[in-house]
């Protein structure tokens, strides 16, 4: 795997004139052991050389040398930010991004939430954001396409996509959560099926992102993969949770404008 490039999973709705995307995965990657493969995690316990090689690789497949890849400090939060420029010093804590700045590759790390990318074409601007449950019921999705809106964007033009995510078939969550959920919204339990845990349930994470997404007036579509299913492909942090590994990667997905 270390000597191969990185081969991203593309979305077809966002192969777009002046766009450069992809849904990278573990493959083209230098690390090893339990962060086999395209590691671009700055957090993880990786040899932070390997790391930096990975990223240098998601930068080269756009073009760009290592510091054109923007990524933020994900806190889990709703916030969203505009980069006008490569992030220089330390990087900001939020959860979305965007921008009308060529050669700025915006990126987001996941291990199971969801990575959603945005784009439109015609106004020349790109959007990238990180939703887990916490960021995608406070509104993280909404914000990105906001700070979108200010760069010019419109929620008719924009395209979104969410990249792989941990499925419905492999996400229990507790009763508080499913009370939590339901409270926002009663309309939110169509997102929740049976679990054979009594008091718990399955989440439909992706299909909650998708139609929230819809919801606020967004073409939206999933390319659909699951991250803890395709350890092959993918990393999972309740994959190595239920392990009970030392710890996980992260892969990323990732956008730019290339004119």
């Amino acid at each position: 795997m270390s000597n191969d490039s990185p081969n991203p999973v593309i979305a077809p709705q966002l192969a777009l004139s002046g766009i450069g995307h992809g849904f990278f995965t573990r493959e083209g990657g230098v690390s090893t052991g339990l962060y086999r493969g395209l590691n671009t995690g700055i957090g993880s316990n990786d040899d932070p050389r390997h790391v930096m090689e990975n990223r240098a690789r998601v930068a080269r497949y756009f073009g760009l040398p290592p510091q054109g890849l923007a990524t933020l400090y994900q806190i889990h939060s709703p916030d969203a930010v505009i980069l006008a420029g490569p992030i220089a010093g330390e990087r900001p804590k939020a959860d979305g991004m965007a921008t009308a700045t060529p050669g700025i590759v915006l990126g987001v790390q996941t291990a199971d939430c969801g990575p959603v990318l945005f784009a439109d074409a015609d106004a020349g601007v790109v959007g990238a954001c990180h939703a887990g449950w916490k960021g995608a019921t406070g509104g993280v999705m909404e914000s990105t396409v906001e700070a979108m809106e200010q760069l010019g964007a419109t929620r008719a033009g924009i395209r979104a996509v969410l990249g792989p995510t941990i499925s419905g078939r492999s996400y229990e969550v507790g009763p508080e959560f499913s009370e939590r959920l339901i409270a926002l919204d009663p309309g939110n339990t169509r997102w929740l099926a049976p679990s054979q845990n009594p008091g718990h349930a399955m989440f439909d994470l992706p299909g909650y992102i998708v139609n929230r997404l819809r919801s606020a007036g967004i073409e939206a579509a999933s390319t659909g993969q699951c991250t803890y299913e395709d350890e092959a492909r993918f990393f999972s942090y309740r994959r190595t949770t239920h392990r009970k590994e030392a710890d996980y990667g992260r892969q990323i997905s990732a956008i730019c404008l290339t004119a």
